[in-house]
């Protein structure tokens, strides 16, 4: 399982997670995966999402947790109105192609 990064300043924090593709050491809990075969894709869970995460994301009809971003905090959990939110202890690296998405992303909210 990939190794987690500092997350002491939460805009710098995330930025070097996207850079290096890992998780915050200071991290203890597994982070979160959506259930697509449950999910209504209302997107409570992306909007809810803090800021200095930033791991949920719409992908073609899915909406997805980027682990690598998530710290396994309950704030997408508790406004999921189907309770398709599950912990992730199994969870795998995210694809170059989703963190080519979660780049673009980050670029486009960058100032």
């Amino acid at each position: 399982m990939p190794r987690d990064k500092d997350t002491s300043t939460a805009g710098t924090g995330r930025a070097e997670r996207i850079a290096e593709r890992s998780r915050g050491d200071n991290w203890k809990k597994a982070p979160r995966r959506i259930e697509a075969s449950e999910c209504i894709t209302c997107d409570l869970c992306l909007r809810n999402c803090p800021p200095e995460f930033g791991a949920i994301f719409d992908s073609g009809l899915d909406v997805v947790i980027v682990p690598e971003l998530c710290s396994g905090c309950p704030a997408c959990v508790l406004v999921c109105p189907v309770d398709c939110i599950y912990v992730d202890e199994e969870w795998s690296p995210t694809g170059d192609r989703m963190w080519d998405h979660v780049e673009l992303t980050a670029e486009g909210a960058a100032p």
